[in-house]
C-alpha cells in the first residue's frame, strides 16, 4: 500500500517554498529545476504586474531596491482578492500595514497611492454622464461631487517625483491634487488649491448642497477672507470643475 499524503500540509510546504525560498526548503520529494521555475514563474507575474502599475516607484528604485520591495510583498503578504485587477491595492495595503523598512523613501507610501489612483479610477463601475447646459445662476443649484472624480491631499508633492525629484522632507505645504475620469474615459489629474479642495471635501460629504450654502461654508472656515471674494472665487471654480465634469447638479 503506497503511504498516504497529507495533501494539505504538502500544499503549504510548497506554497511556503515559492513565496520566500530563503527561509522555507523546497520538498524533498519535488524536483529542485522543476519547483524553482514554478518560484520563478509565480513571482515575476507578480513582479511585472507591479513595475506596469507602479512605474515611477519603480524607475526611481534600482534594482536591488525594487527586488527587495517586490519580494518582500511578495512573501510576506497575504492577498485577500484573488483578481490580478486588485494585486496593486493590496499591494498600498502591505505598505501601510506591514512593511517596516526604514531605509524606504519617506513619500513611498503616497507615491504608490497616487500611482494607484488612476489604475483604479479607469476601471471603477460608475458611469460618466452627460452634464445638462450650465445653469445661469449658480447660487440656487444643488451640486454633488462626480463619484468618478477623487480629491487628493498629500503631504509631499507626489505629481513631481522623479529620478532627479527624490525630497527627504515634505515641504511646509501640502500638495492637493484632483483626480477624475472624463467622458472619454480618459483620467486626468489636476493641481488645485488648498480652497478648491476643501469645496470638494464639502461636496463629497453632503448629497447635494446648494451651490450658496456651500461657498458660506467655506466663507465660515475663512473669517479674514470677506464672503464676497469667496463667492467670487468659488463661482470659477465650480464653472470650471463643471465643464470639466467634475462636479455635477444633484437631481
Amino acid at each position: 500500500m503506497p503511504m498516504s499524503v497529507d495533501f494539505k500540509a504538502k500544499q503549504h510546504e510548497f506554497a511556503a517554498y515559492i513565496r520566500d525560498p530563503d527561509n522555507h526548503p523546497a520538498p524533498t520529494d519535488v524536483n529542485t529545476q522543476r519547483i524553482a521555475m514554478y518560484r520563478e514563474l509565480f513571482f515575476n507575474n507578480i513582479d511585472n504586474f507591479l513595475s506596469s502599475n507602479f512605474p515611477v516607484l519603480r524607475k526611481i528604485l534600482d534594482d536591488a531596491q525594487w527586488l527587495e520591495l517586490a519580494q518582500d510583498f511578495f512573501a510576506r503578504h497575504r492577498c485577500k482578492s484573488p483578481y490580478f485587477s486588485e494585486i496593486p491595492e493590496e499591494f498600498l495595503d502591505f505598505l501601510q500595514h506591514e512593511r517596516a523598512n526604514a531605509d524606504d523613501l519617506p513619500f513611498l507610501l503616497e507615491l504608490a497611492h497616487y500611482e494607484w489612483v488612476e489604475m483604479a479610477l479607469s476601471i471603477a463601475r460608475e458611469d460618466t454622464v452627460a452634464q445638462p447646459q450650465k445653469p445661469q445662476n449658480w447660487l440656487e443649484q444643488p451640486i454633488t461631487l462626480s463619484p468618478l472624480a477623487w480629491p487628493l491631499a498629500y503631504q509631499y508633492p507626489v505629481h513631481n517625483i522623479a529620478p532627479t525629484f527624490l525630497p527627504d522632507q515634505p515641504p511646509a505645504v501640502p500638495t492637493f491634487l484632483i483626480v477624475y475620469r472624463d467622458p472619454d474615459d480618459d483620467v486626468h489629474f489636476l493641481d488645485i488649491t488648498p480652497m478648491t479642495y476643501r469645496l470638494l471635501e464639502i461636496l463629497q460629504h453632503s448629497g447635494g448642497l446648494l451651490v450658496q450654502d456651500a461657498l458660506k461654508q467655506l466663507a465660515a472656515e475663512a473669517p479674514h477672507t470677506p464672503i464676497e471674494t469667496i463667492t467670487a472665487g468659488g463661482l470659477q471654480i465650480i464653472t470650471a470643475l463643471y465643464d470639466k465634469t467634475i462636479i455635477r447638479l444633484a437631481a
